[in-house]
């Protein structure tokens, strides 16, 4: 990119070259300054900016050295076959291609920059309203149209706004759902993150209120401690914030709703992942305990992965499986005839509704952001299920 920039502003903006060294000092001087003081010296409007930088200034690097890679692919081809085929005569003075490429180039990686940037400022907190009703033949007659909304990868330590989220909130609440069921990933890393939100969270009001799990992030295992009992000391503070938010989490538990005398059973475990070495914290064999005669289960279970790589072969009992985690990787091509992510190169179910027989699992696209502070064609999701008698 470096190239490309020099070439442009070689002709009329020479500045165009300074700001993009200085840039670059900027990030990486905001890079190592974050790995030496920590996450808690920097007001985090810095660090969602630096990221964000960090991010567009990957994103135009890669798209410049493809078209520049591309450009020396086809003329090393076309050496190659000059050589072997006669020669050939080069005739008037030789055409500027450098820098026209560059300009070509920097175009190029201007359109998904521009899309990166609309995605932080505009789709970081545009929240989408996905409805899924799912039919059960033996789904009980009394909890025929049951509600509830799936809530998931919240990841409180990046949010930079409120007031969108006090708005949704408030929308979510006027659905009147009988529960509402939060998939993991509460934090980033530390529980102090959820601190700032708790007066926005706990105002979440459903029929029998909100049940929730962890996901990979809510443990703290990406962050260095001082000692292995800070780490702990973290995690019971964590698991306290789910009481002081008045949300009951399961771990490796289940709860049972009854109406009419008909039961129904919702079952959550801690995080299991199969994809990527994730840890497999959950214990499904404790989770089912008491659920054995309950004819319809749904179970929270924060990574997708878990469907293939424990549900479905051993539970097959489990009618519903809600997970989150992937985030549709906050980028994508999303439309009513085609899905694309590069999150699909990971997870086989990475956003939406799938099914395999009897079984269905629905993969919540998340809440908040992690990383790159915004979301491209992937957008921020509350799912309204409601549950039918088929």
């Amino acid at each position: 990119m470096w190239k490309a920039i020099q070439l442009v502003s070689a002709e009329r903006f020479r500045w165009l070259k300074w700001a993009y060294l200085s840039l670059n000092v900027l990030l990486y001087a905001m890079f190592f300054s974050y790995r030496l003081l920590g996450p808690s010296f920097f007001p985090k409007v810095v660090i969602t900016s630096a990221t964000a930088g960090f991010f567009l200034f990957l994103v135009a690097k890669l798209m410049v050295f493809l078209v520049f890679f591309m450009n020396d692919a086809v003329h090393i081809v076309k050496f190659t076959f000059l050589k072997l085929s006669q020669p050939q005569v080069v005739s008037g003075p030789p055409i500027n291609r450098s820098t026209f490429l560059s300009k070509m180039a920097l175009g190029i990686a201007a359109v998904p920059v521009l899309s990166l940037i609309y995605g932080v400022v505009v789709n970081a907190y545009n929240y989408q309203f996905k409805r899924v009703t799912l039919k059960f033949p033996n789904l009980p007659k009394a909890f025929d149209g049951f509600t509830f909304v799936q809530l998931s990868d919240i990841h409180s330590g990046s949010f930079t706004q409120t007031q969108p989220i006090v708005d949704v909130i408030e929308k979510i609440n006027a659905l009147n759902v009988d529960v509402i069921l939060f998939t993991g990933d509460l934090v980033n890393n530390m529980t102090s993150e959820m601190e700032p939100f708790m007066s926005i969270f706990n105002q979440l009001k459903a029929k029998h209120g909100v049940m929730s799990i962890t996901g990979n992030h809510d443990y703290g295992d990406y962050v260095q401690w001082e000692t292995p009992e800070a780490k702990k000391e973290n995690f019971q503070r964590f698991i306290k914030t789910h009481k002081d938010l008045g949300w009951d989490l399961l771990m490796n538990e289940n709860r049972v709703l009854e109406r009419n005398g008909e039961k129904i059973a919702i079952l959550g475990i801690e995080n299991w992942g199969k994809a990527l070495h994730f840890p497999k914290y959950g214990k499904m064999k404790d989770a089912v305990v008491g659920t054995e005669n309950i004819p319809f289960k749904i179970l929270m279970s924060h990574d997708p992965s878990h469907w293939d790589g424990e549900v479905r072969p051993e539970y097959g009992d489990i009618d519903l499986t809600l997970s989150g985690h992937t985030h549709g990787f906050q980028f994508g091509i999303e439309t009513k005839y085609f899905k694309w992510s590069p999150s699909q190169f990971v997870y086989k179910q990475w956003a939406g509704l799938y099914q395999e027989g009897k079984q269905y699992l629905y993969v919540n696209r998340g809440f908040g952001f992690l990383g790159y502070p915004g979301r491209v064609g992937i957008l921020p999701e509350i799912t309204v299920v409601e549950l039918k008698c088929a």
